[in-house]
C-alpha cells in the first residue's frame, strides 16, 4: 500500500509540475486573437503542378546556403548573398562568383544607381554597398527605435529607397535567425510591421503600418504604387503613393496557399512572388487561441508548427490578377523565397537552399513566356 501511494504521489506532482510549466513558464510571445482567411489550397488556379522540377542549382560555397533574394543590375547580372553574409556574382555561363563578405545577414538586394547595391540588412538596418567602398549604414534606427528585421527593398528611379521592416517585436540577431524570429511574430501575430522609406537626402519616413509581418515589397512600373507582401495573412496589398488614393491601400490578393515571402519586379507590370511554404493546418486553427499558441511555445521546438518543404511561385499583375503558379511538390528545393526571369531563364531564390535555382523558361510548358 505505502508503494502505491508513493507512486501516484509521485506521478501526480509530475502531473502538477507539467502542467504548472505548460501554463506559467514564460514565453517570448503575447499573442492574440485573429480570424484567417479560408484556405485555398492547392486548387483551381493554384493547381498542383510540377513545373519546376528539375531545375539547375547554382551552388553558393560550400559553407553557404539561404540566397534570399537576388539583385539583377542593368547589364542583366544577378547578384545572391547568403545567410552567413557572402555576396556572389553570376557568371554568363551560371557559375557563382564569390565577390566579398557582407557580414549579419542580408535579406533584400536591389542596385544602386552608382553600380553598388541597396541591402536590407535583418541584423542591421538598411545598407549601401561596393566593391570599392565596401559596406557603409544608411539607416540603423526608425523613430528612435533600432531598426531590426529589415526586409525587403525597391528602389525609385529618383533614388528613394522604399523597404520593408517585418517586426518591431523579435530581433533575428537575437532570437537565433530570421526562420525562427518570423515563426515568432507569426504565431504572436500582432501588428507591427511596416515600410519605410529612405530618401536620397538622408530622411527616412515611414509610409504605411499595421502589418503582421511585412515582407516583399515592389514598385509598379509607373511608380504610382507599392505592392506588398503581409506573410502572416497569406495576402498582397497595393499602397498608392501618387493620384487621388495617396496614401491608401487596398488588398489586391485576398488569400493565398501558402506565406508569400519577396515581391519582385518582372518590369512588364508583372511580379513573381514566392511562397515561403504552404499553409500548414495548425497556425490557422490556433489562430482564435492565444492561450494554446502560448502554451504551444512551452512544447519542444520539434512539435511546434514549421514551414514544410515544397517550392510555389506566383505570378501576379498589379492588379493582383494570378497569372502563373509553377512548382516542385516534391520540396526538393524548399523555402522559396521569390524569382524572376533573366533572360531565358527562371532564378529562383531560397530561404534555405545551397545556392540558386535555375530553369529555361522553356521548361515551363510556355506558362511564363506567354506573358
Amino acid at each position: 500500500m505505502t508503494y502505491r501511494v508513493i507512486r501516484y504521489t509521485a506521478i501526480a506532482l509530475i502531473l502538477a509540475l507539467g502542467i504548472g510549466y505548460l501554463s506559467f513558464w514564460p514565453v517570448p510571445i503575447a499573442p492574440v486573437a485573429w480570424e484567417p482567411p479560408e484556405d485555398p489550397g492547392f486548387t483551381g488556379v493554384f493547381a498542383e503542378n510540377s513545373r519546376l522540377e528539375g531545375m539547375e542549382v547554382l551552388a553558393l560555397n560550400p559553407d553557404e546556403h539561404g540566397p534570399e533574394d537576388i539583385a539583377v543590375d542593368g547589364d542583366g547580372t544577378v547578384w545572391p548573398a547568403s545567410a552567413e553574409g557572402g555576396l556572389d556574382r553570376m557568371e554568363q555561363g551560371g557559375d557563382l562568383v564569390h565577390v566579398g563578405h557582407l557580414g549579419n545577414r542580408p535579406l533584400g538586394l536591389d542596385p544602386a544607381a552608382d553600380g553598388g547595391l541597396y541591402i536590407a540588412d535583418s541584423f542591421v538596418g538598411l545598407l549601401h554597398w561596393s566593391l570599392e567602398g565596401g559596406t557603409r549604414v544608411l539607416v540603423d534606427e526608425v523613430r528612435g527605435q533600432p531598426l531590426r528585421y529589415a526586409n525587403q527593398l525597391a528602389v525609385a528611379s529618383d533614388g528613394r529607397v522604399f523597404f520593408s521592416v517585418s517586426t518591431t517585436r523579435f530581433d533575428p540577431q537575437a532570437y537565433g535567425g530570421t526562420l525562427e524570429a518570423s515563426i515568432l511574430d507569426l504565431l504572436e501575430h500582432r501588428q507591427t510591421g511596416y515600410v519605410a522609406v529612405y530618401t536620397p537626402e538622408g530622411e527616412v519616413e515611414v509610409i504605411a503600418e499595421g502589418f503582421s509581418f511585412t515582407n516583399g515589397v515592389a514598385l509598379t512600373p509607373a511608380e504610382d504604387a507599392l505592392l506588398i507582401a503581409e506573410t502572416a495573412t497569406y495576402a498582397i496589398w497595393k499602397h498608392w503613393l501618387e493620384g487621388p488614393k495617396a496614401g491608401t491601400r487596398e488588398k489586391i490578393v485576398e488569400t493565398l496557399p501558402g506565406f508569400p515571402d519577396n515581391i519582385q519586379a518582372q518590369g512588364d507590370g508583372t511580379f513573381w512572388v514566392g511562397l515561403v511554404s504552404p499553409r500548414p493546418p495548425a497556425p490557422d486553427m490556433l489562430a482564435p487561441f492565444p492561450a494554446v499558441r502560448r502554451l504551444v511555445m512551452r512544447l519542444p521546438e520539434s512539435v511546434r508548427p514549421a514551414p514544410i518543404p515544397y517550392a510555389a511561385l506566383v505570378r501576379i499583375d498589379g492588379e493582383g490578377t494570378i497569372l502563373d503558379v509553377p512548382q516542385d511538390p516534391s520540396g526538393v528545393f524548399a523555402l522559396t523565397t521569390g524569382a524572376r526571369i533573366v533572360g531565358d531563364h527562371l532564378i529562383i531564390s531560397s530561404l534555405g537552399a545551397r545556392g540558386l535555382g535555375r530553369l529555361p523558361i522553356a521548361a515551363l510548358d510556355g506558362g511564363c513566356g506567354r506573358l
